[in-house]
């Protein structure tokens, strides 16, 4: 007897495991229908932090207490940026990282670390698919937006496989290079599949009677597409508005990169990157198995080779506005939105400035003093003086264009400034610190800790649900 209900009581607790085991069952992880990543170029912390004291200030605060767009964002990583073969790296090896979830070397577009940089053979041998083509697969739409190039190297690692990023246009494939197969990038975008792509660089897709290309003068690469896929290709800010919303675009507003934000200069019919940003999620919006959307504010890390800082943080300042549009126009429900770097720059906050100092001015400490050298020995407001007597600037870098020759003069303040250096280089050089990604929506979770960088492709596709 008492071995029968033993054996009933051990039935009973076998045939109710499995629903409470149902019951502790976490609920399902919310799928990103859209994906939108931003890529802030050359947008190291340093960048960060000055850019959102920048934006403070041109409201009339002191800027420290002010978050940029995404600082609002809920998570919060750190990516290890170097590629397989550099301790600091470059745009291409980072971008395909991000866009393909495998390392791979400096210099490289959708390529695998296998591949020597600049040999066309093995980069054939040695493909990757990038998130572009994955998404295409899938029956997602493609979107691309950039300040710089639509062939420069970040925008290029959404759907680009190439042994040299410089290989733009065929002009740019050395002769021991050509005949064995390599497209140049300009033909691979012309060719590939995509909803919208908005940037600059027009000379890299007509022949020499309107560009560069080598291989026919009177080539017209986007006439070609447009023929293939009934796209519509646009020049300018009002053409891309009027352009019809149920047809892919091409729109190509610059030569080479689009103009600064701060240039004085600048080509009022550029659209800004905001503007693109907002036409792009407006055409893509309507795919009903969603999108995968690439943004690059390509010319900050421009602005940071330049050694400019003014510019740089303008260029961050408007990368800002584009991710609060996105923010602001698409359903957080249903889709992540991150905002990385593909790296840093050698971009340096110094000095003991008094809270609220104008961040593209000299160092002024608080009253009383700051720290080290001459420290409450100032008259209030008065900046301080190195020990070669002269002021200093608030930002620096450690190399670049701006290095001291002889005796150094005062520095240049304002917008306009380029900012000191130490090292002279024709360019100031990126740097290699870990950068920030900053995540909302869907599987934004994923985004915590330290992370490699090719794991922001892992986050997304996750996030979409993707099974490999």
């Amino acid at each position: 007897m008492t071995r029968t209900i033993l054996a009933a009581l051990l039935l009973a607790s076998t045939a109710a495991a499995p629903a409470l085991a149902k019951e502790k069952r976490p609920p399902a992880e919310p799928k990103a229908k859209n994906v939108i990543l931003f890529i802030g170029d050359g947008m190291g912390i340093s960048t960060i932090t000055a850019a959102r004291i920048y934006e403070g200030q041109k409201r009339g605060e002191t800027g420290e207490e002010n978050q940029l767009s995404f600082e609002k964002f809920p998570q919060v990583a750190l990516v290890k940026t170097y590629n397989t073969n550099a301790q600091v790296p470059d745009s291409a090896g980072t971008a395909s990282a991000i866009n393909t979830g495998v390392k791979t070397r400096i210099g490289v577009l959708g390529i695998g670390p296998e591949a020597t940089r600049g040999v066309c053979s093995e980069a054939l041998a040695h493909q990757l698919p990038t998130m572009g083509e994955e998404a295409k697969k899938r029956g997602l739409a493609v979107g691309i937006v950039t300040t710089t190039r639509i062939t420069h190297a970040t925008p290029a690692a959404v759907y680009a496989h190439i042994a040299d990023r410089d290989w733009e246009s065929d002009t740019n494939i050395p002769a021991a290079q050509q005949g064995q197969g390599c497209k140049d990038i300009a033909l691979q975008l012309a060719e590939a599949q995509f909803d919208v792509a908005l940037g600059g660089g027009t000379g890299m897709f007509y022949g020499k009677n309107g560009g560069g290309r080598r291989a026919d003068p009177a080539a017209d690469l986007p006439a070609a597409w447009a023929a293939r896929t009934g796209g519509v290709v646009v020049k300018d800010a009002a053409s891309l508005a009027a352009a019809p919303k149920n047809r892919p675009v091409l729109g190509l507003f610059n030569p080479s990169h689009l103009g600064y934000m701060a240039d004085p200069k600048r080509n009022p019919a550029e659209p800004t990157l905001t503007d693109m940003t907002a036409q792009a999620i407006e055409r893509l919006k309507g795919d009903r198995d969603g999108y995968y959307l690439m943004v690059e504010g390509g010319r900050i890390d421009h602005a940071h080779h330049e050694g400019r800082a003014g510019y740089a943080l303008e260029e961050a300042v408007e990368f800002a506005k584009a991710v609060q549009y996105a923010v602001d126009h698409t359903d957080p429900k249903e889709t992540l939105i991150l905002v990385t770097a593909d790296h840093s720059h050698v971009f340096t906050i110094a000095g003991y400035p008094v809270r609220g100092n104008p961040i593209l001015g000299l160092v002024v400490p608080p009253p009383g003093g700051g720290d080290g050298d001459h420290a409450g020995a100032l008259k209030e407001g008065d900046p301080t003086p190195a020990l070669d007597g002269k002021p200093y600037t608030t930002l620096g870098y450690a190399n670049g264009p701006g290095a001291v020759k002889g005796e150094r003069p005062v520095p240049e303040t304002g917008l306009e400034a380029r900012q000191q250096s130490l090292v002279p280089t024709g360019a100031e050089t990126h740097g290699g610190e870990d950068v920030a990604l900053f995540a909302t929506g869907p599987g934004a979770a994923r985004a915590h800790g330290v992370i490699e960088q090719n794991m922001i492709y892992t986050i997304m596709t996750e996030a979409l649900g993707w099974k490999k």
